[in-house]
């Protein structure tokens, strides 16, 4: 059996990463304005600050990550001006040849790709355009920045051009990735900032670039609805909410349902109402959080504590599909995944006459990806498994809900990783000493 190999049929192509990215073509460039202006323009407000100064001249744009809208309020903001977006490869799923000819370079998620700095050189350089990226690689889970690794403030360095950033504010409030089917009526606001010069680029450390993005992409969507007084009244606006919100802060169970505007748990029978301000109120007992991100990071703190204990780990049956190029996703049947704090992941599985095992380790995977309604396969919970070749869809039993807990130990068993690791090189050095 050879790890990360799955035995296909004779005829499945991989999808090359390593293609050359295409100047959008100028009449698209048009055409996804005039469509981002139809879907969009009415629902949202741009303000512009200091952007006169990359008004001629190529740049780094970087942006938060909501929802789809993103990609349209980007649209909105950069045009005339034509742009290539870093985009994940089931984003280019049966339209690879249109998304090239729009500019968008594919990635698989949470991969180092070698070929993506060359490609970034190509589009600042000679094509003279925008590079867009979404550090934060995916969707956020609770309207709050996720991880934005230290490596981009060393691919700014590398690229050596002025950065701006385009903060969106509202959009996951009108669709948040655990309940996007049905829309809120939210109004949208984005700022697009000049942040960083040329001379910027070139003067500051990588250390001091990185720090700079990350405070100029922090947010935080449910303090801004209160702050802001923006009413959700819809009867739904829970609804997926337990996704996220999994554990029960009183007994402790991992069992959380959602309908209407209420969170319950079943385990214990305590129930919190959603308010119209984005607000938890207990509705029996103590309201242990009212902040919805103040829950979510007790829930990373738990795992965070099973991690240091040493009882953390998964194991479970999961229906595995793949995407080895953009044409369909194959899929492999029921395999075993499991997750532990020194191996990582591990997908195993029989197809096609061999068994096989796909791993990640915990060193390679600072995230992961995780969808709660996946409108490709199923309408389920999944896990997304990258190699630079190949991805691999992983759905538990959808009766147990455990992909946001898998997303909070994969970036807590990394920091440690990356902790243990510096505390032995600082070792060496004292020794060396």
């Amino acid at each position: 059996m050879e790890q990360n190999k799955i035995n296909y049929k004779k005829g499945v192509k991989f999808y090359r990463l390593d293609r050359r990215p295409r100047k959008t073509l100028w009449i698209l460039n048009w055409l996804m304005h005039f469509l981002s202006s139809l879907l969009m323009k009415r629902k949202t407000k741009i303000e512009k600050i200091g952007m006169e100064k990359v008004k001629d001249i190529p740049y780094v744009l970087l942006s938060n990550h909501h929802d789809f809208a993103d990609f349209e309020v980007n649209c909105l903001a950069t045009y005339p001006r034509r742009v290539n977006n870093i985009a994940t490869l089931e984003q280019h799923y049966k339209r690879a040849w249109l998304l090239r000819l729009c500019g968008l370079i594919p990635k698989r998620k949470f991969t180092t790709d070698p070929n993506l700095i060359n490609q970034c050189e190509i589009v600042l350089n000679e094509f003279k355009a925008i590079l867009s990226i979404y550090p934060e690689a995916r969707y956020s889970p609770i309207g709050t920045t996720a991880i934005i690794p230290d490596s981009y403030g060393s691919l700014i360095k590398k690229l050596g051009h002025p950065v701006c950033v385009l903060l969106h504010r509202g959009n996951y409030l009108r669709s948040p990735v655990w309940n996007w089917r049905k829309k809120r009526k939210v109004k949208t606001f984005s700022t697009m900032k000049f942040i960083l010069s040329k001379e910027d680029v070139e003067q500051k450390s990588a250390d001091e670039i990185i720090e700079i993005v990350r405070k100029e992409l922090e947010y935080d969507e449910y303090r801004y609805q209160k702050d802001n007084n923006i009413i959700i009244d819809e009867p739904y606006r829970a609804e997926g909410l337990h996704h996220v919100l999994y554990k029960c802060p009183g007994c402790k169970g991992e069992n959380m349902t959602s309908f209407g505007s209420t969170l319950k748990c079943p385990d214990c029978q305590k129930e919190w109402e959603m308010t119209t301000l984005g607000e938890l109120v207990a509705k029996n007992g103590e309201t242990e959080f009212s902040h919805i991100p103040s829950w979510f990071e007790w829930e990373r703190k738990c795992v965070r504590e099973e991690i240091e204990s040493g009882t953390y780990s998964y194991k479970g049956e999961v229906e595995v599909h793949s995407l080895p190029n953009t044409n369909k996703f194959i899929p492999l049947g029921n395999a075993i995944l499991r997750h532990e704090p020194k191996s990582g992941f591990t997908i195993e599985g029989h197809y096609n006459g061999e068994d096989y095992k796909i791993s990640r380790p915990v060193a390679g995977m600072y995230g992961v990806h995780i969808e709660f309604d996946y409108n490709h396969i199923h309408p389920l919970p999944c896990v997304h498994i990258s190699l630079l070749n190949d991805s691999f869809v992983c759905f538990p039993d959808k009766n147990k809900n455990v992909v946001m807990k898998l997303l909070f130990a994969t970036e807590e068993l990394y920091k440690v990783e990356m902790a243990e690791r510096e505390a032995k090189r600082a070792q060496r050095r004292l020794n060396a000493e």
